[in-house]
């Protein structure tokens, strides 16, 4: 039953470690500890995302900076109140990593540097929208089961065609997407008039399934959906 669960929610990065790894917290005795890894997108941009690791895993891997690791395991999210306020935070949970051993394996493994794979519930309504160039996105909140009755929240982007099927997704719908995750920048201006400039990590969506079977229609007609991104850069795009 657990290896099902886990199925439903498979990230593999390749990356170089960005910084030193922090003492995260503890539980049940055994410590775990973050760190960022730089992940090259298909374009010239990269992504520095997070990955909390146990202490168990880190008995044979000394983590350098700059030096390649392979990192294998879960997106999962946790919330974290700051002054009074609930925030949703993101984090690569690892449960292999390896290092390649030679430039020849590096290279193959950077051909697809960035996946991921969720099987999960719509749980927010999907909200369409234009970029100021004219993208057509749609922002997905999905939930995705894991063992001992908790789920995972994760913010999916979807893109042109695949954009227009999303906007007309329930709460509750079923799907499953395949994709990469991405980290953005963005500003955000306080009362005060200060600004922050803050991160944010989502998944784009290259392909998705929408599961007819499974949902909460109740005898409403909605076809079978199967769809690639239109183009395979525009999940690179910061916006």
């Amino acid at each position: 039953m657990t290896d099902k669960v886990i199925d439903t929610n498979m990230v593999t990065i390749v990356g170089k470690i960005a910084s030193d790894k922090e003492f995260s917290h503890e539980m049940y005795g055994e410590g775990f500890y973050s760190f960022d890894l730089e992940v090259p997108r298909l374009s010239n941009h990269v992504d520095i995302l997070p990955v909390t690791i146990s202490e168990r895993l880190l008995v044979d891997v000394n983590l350098k900076l700059g030096e390649y690791l392979v990192v294998e395991g879960q997106l999962r999210s946790y919330n974290r109140y700051v002054n009074g306020n609930n925030r949703l935070v993101l984090t690569i949970f690892a449960r292999e990593t390896y290092i390649p051993k030679d430039e020849e394996e590096l290279n193959e493994i950077l051909k697809r540097p960035n996946e991921i794979y969720l099987d999960g519930y719509i749980c927010k309504e999907p909200v369409y929208r234009t970029t100021p160039f004219g993208r057509e996105i749609t922002d997905l909140l999905i939930a995705v089961n894991r063992p001992y009755n908790k789920s995972d929240y994760i913010p999916c982007i979807a893109w042109g065609r695949n954009a227009r099927f999303c906007e007309k997704l329930e709460v509750g719908d079923h799907i499953k997407l395949w994709g990469r995750i991405q980290s953005r920048e963005y500003q955000k201006k306080l009362t005060d008039g200060e600004v922050l400039n803050k991160v944010a990590f989502e998944v784009s969506v290259s392909k998705l399934e929408y599961l007819k079977d499974d949902n909460n229609r109740e005898g409403k007609e909605f076809d079978d959906y199967k769809e690639n991104s239109e183009d395979e850069e525009v999940q690179g795009v910061v916006i």
